[in-house]
């Protein structure tokens, strides 16, 4: 299997990694001493084909996942994933064989639709529209949620203000950073994170880097957030993830 290469992104790094590191002295350490942010350089060529790819490693392991993956776009043209209208095309028996579930199915089939129908955007125009409207549109494909289209916003589009306040390796990360024994809730999070403004893609980066060196052993000493009433919160089940 191929290794997925990574590219500078689009803004001004250096600038978001000053201004960052002034702006909040506890990332300063993390800024100077860990690897600098990078987007995917990877194949697929639109907000389809990375979805695509998105709800076939949902839920699985990446070894797994990437065997399905390699099935499913055996099923279209040229060795590529198969496009919407081949999608469309594709009897559910082809793709159960290919490993995919009856839901992945559902959400695959789905994503064609939307494709076709313009809901989710081609690349060219996903460049054009704010990180709002594209949550907005790719969450209403089956099976999409907004952590996916996160993802997409940060290492396919390198879009420089995403924060991710679900995600478990950004909420331990700070909790990490900031010295603290619990993971702060995704409201506490959301508003903590304003000071990063407008490079929180960056610092959530710098988030997933805490825990990376951090290691197993203090990551799980960390507890889930505290409710008002001193109570701690069940683990959420969902697709999240220390990225890299």
């Amino acid at each position: 299997m191929v290794g997925i290469e990574y590219e500078m992104p689009p803004f001004d790094l250096r600038l978001a990694m000053d201004t960052l590191a002034a702006k909040d002295p506890q990332l300063a350490p993390l800024i100077k001493e860990t690897r600098e942010f990078r987007v995917e350089k990877g194949a697929a060529e639109s907000p389809y084909e990375v979805l695509v790819e998105a709800v076939t490693h949902q839920s699985i392991s990446g070894k797994a996942a990437a065997t399905i993956f390699d099935r499913v776009k055996a099923l279209g043209s040229n060795g590529r994933i198969p496009t919407p209208k081949e999608m469309l095309k594709l009897r559910k028996p082809a793709l159960r064989k290919a490993g995919l579930s009856g839901a992945k199915i559902l959400a695959m089939k789905d994503l064609a639709k939307k494709t076709i129908d313009g809901v989710v955007p081609t690349l060219d125009e996903a460049h054009e529209l704010s990180d709002e409207e594209l949550v907005k549109r790719l969450v209403s494909v089956r099976g999409i949620g907004t952590w996916t289209v996160e993802m997409f916003l940060i290492f396919r589009l390198g879009r420089p203000d995403v924060l991710p306040i679900d995600d478990l390796g950004v909420r331990k990360g700070w909790a990490i950073t900031y010295g603290k024994k619990h993971m702060p809730a995704p409201k506490e999070l959301l508003k903590f994170g304003e000071r990063w403004r407008p490079y929180r893609t960056v610092a959530s980066w710098y988030m997933w880097r805490a825990c990376q060196r951090a290691g197993n052993a203090i990551l799980r000493k960390i507890r889930p957030h505290k409710t008002k009433r001193g109570n701690f919160t069940k683990p959420q089940k969902k697709e999240h993830a220390t990225r890299k």
